[in-house]
């Protein structure tokens, strides 16, 4: 029998099977208005079963500015041990090319992903390599508005790193793109991309150490489960990384697959890159 993704009402069915719990932020916490309260009290739920939950983010920002986001958006300190993003992977990719002039491709409220590195910020003509976090107005913009400045890039031979590797996000009901779209772009261009998040294994790697420090002990792949609503990001990263993954269908995907029939959720599973595990139409305990 082929392989079939395990549809769940409730996370509580399986969680005993894990110690730590890897889970995304957008699209299964908070939807970048407000949290998702069943999402939220099943992770507090988690934590209280003795699993160590880590936030793990594309956010192209350092944890820090993330766990302020959290705050304001009212969700509860009780629902995570800790959080990473692909801003602090990025972070170490910039300390790396210490007093390399670089150009930041993306909006202001990203800054602080580069505060306190050797990371001279220089205009596009005098650039070593970019740093791509966005687009400068994600409202508006696209990645073809980018087409002629990512062309120049590839031509001069330029890394880009990209901070954010998803190609979209869900605000409030709109789909904006993200930094990932840009950096998709640069590589049919015959651009150098190197992604800092999910579904690449640094993140995978600083997120599963966090959390065993946070436990006091090493932890089996067997025993991680990994939370997210997208298969790009989410659910590939935790197939390539050897984790069980529990999809969120009424996330970034929700189009496609609201009001799908059981048998035709599994063929929609069937036809991506990859399958998740579990899935569910929100995180619910």
């Amino acid at each position: 029998m082929p392989f079939s993704t395990h549809l769940l009402s409730g996370v509580s069915a399986v969680i005993d099977q894990y110690e730590l719990c890897l889970c995304d932020i957008w699209g299964v916490v908070h939807n970048g208005v407000a949290p998702f309260a069943a999402a939220c009290d099943a992770l507090a739920k988690m934590r209280a079963a003795g699993i160590t939950v880590v936030l793990v983010s594309n956010a192209p920002r350092p944890r820090s500015e993330i766990a302020v986001q959290l705050g304001k958006l009212g969700v509860p300190g009780d629902a995570f041990d800790a959080i990473v993003t692909s801003g602090d992977v990025a972070r170490d990719l910039i300390a790396h090319r210490a007093g390399q002039p670089l150009y930041h491709l993306g909006p202001p409220r990203d800054l602080p992903l580069m505060a306190g590195l050797d990371a001279p910020r220089v205009g596009a003509a005098e650039a070593h390599y970019v740093l791509c976090t966005g687009l400068f107005d994600d409202e508006t913009e696209t990645a073809e508005s980018y087409a002629g400045q990512l062309a120049d890039f590839a031509r001069r031979g330029l890394t880009l790193i990209c901070a954010n590797p998803d190609l979209v996000v869900d605000r409030g009901g709109r789909i904006v793109p993200c930094a990932g779209s840009l950096a998709v772009a640069y590589e049919k261009l015959g651009g150098e991309a190197i992604y800092a998040g999910k579904p690449h294994a640094p993140i995978y790697d600083l997120a599963i150490r966090i959390g065993q420090d946070l436990r006091g002990e090493s932890v089996a792949k067997q025993r991680i489960l990994a939370i997210g609503d997208a298969i790009r990001t989410d659910i590939a990263g935790a197939a390539q990384y050897g984790l069980a993954s529990l999809m969120c269908v009424a996330g970034i995907h929700a189009e496609e697959m609201t009001g799908l029939s059981e048998e035709a959720l599994q063929g929609w599973f069937g036809r991506q890159s990859h399958r998740p595990g579990y899935a569910m139409p929100y995180l619910a305990w």
